[in-house]
């Protein structure tokens, strides 16, 4: 299925004086010869207390994308059985909990919370890892800074990226800017992504998509994949 440029959940929130000042970003969008999944902090705090609007779990949950993270459960499920059909690598990442100094927190943002419950951070049983699968921990937002992600992208042949997590205006665009700092081609998928804020969602992907990644449904994306055979990765 063929999408407008624009063609996105941006269209209510961005003016067409906005969209006049951005047409010299437009282009074929596309996904690269040999991508890998990255799958941004999927894990359990961001489903808790089930699919309800953030603002209701907020003092129990405060760390919950609530009906954003539920709705994206099922295209994503769909990108992950085309993704392994093919033998593309999956890469997940979440917060390190591992790595502390006595009286130092190194973390993510600068949001303030309660103490996590002692699973908060495993991926959720929805997308569990498989052996094959790379876990990859971090403590700063981008997925780059302070881990080894670019040496297991090099080490596996990878030239591209196709993203899905969150959250959309957090660890995922700090992780989509720096993909392209290091030269990746790379793919949003944006029923895949979410936030705790619709607003902060929306224009995250304007602004990622015209400067720094190509966003695409998930029916345009399952369907380039589809066409595609299986890539010859170099396995490290």
């Amino acid at each position: 299925m063929a999408y407008a440029f624009e063609d996105h959940c941006w269209k209510d929130v961005v003016d067409k004086d906005i969209l006049e000042i951005y047409k010299a970003y437009e282009r074929e969008t596309f996904i690269g010869i040999k991508p890998a999944l990255l799958l941004i902090d999927l894990y359990n705090s961001a489903y808790q207390g089930g699919a309800k609007p953030p603002i209701e779990l907020q003092s129990e949950f405060p760390s919950s994308c609530g009906i954003y993270a539920w709705e994206a459960i099922e295209p994503t499920n769909s990108l992950f059985k085309a993704v392994r059909a093919l033998g593309i690598p999956v890469i997940y990442l979440t917060s390190d909990q591992l790595t502390r100094r006595r009286g130092v927190k190194v973390s993510a943002t600068n949001r303030k919370g309660g103490a996590p419950t002692a699973d908060a951070f495993e991926i959720y049983h929805e997308f569990a890892p498989q052996p094959e699968d790379l876990l990859v921990y971090k403590t700063r937002a981008s997925a780059f800074q302070g881990t080894p992600l670019a040496s297991y992208l090099t080490m596996m042949g990878v030239d591209s990226l196709i993203v899905a997590g969150e959250s959309t205006s957090g660890c995922v665009r700090a992780s989509v800017v720096d993909a392209y700092s290091h030269g990746y081609h790379t793919v949003i998928v944006e029923e895949c992504v979410y936030d705790r804020s619709p607003i902060s969602h929306k224009i995250s992907l304007f602004d990622l998509h015209h400067k720094y990644a190509d966003v695409m449904h998930i029916d345009e994306v399952l369907e380039h994949l589809a066409k595609r055979p299986a890539p010859q990765l170099v396995q490290s």
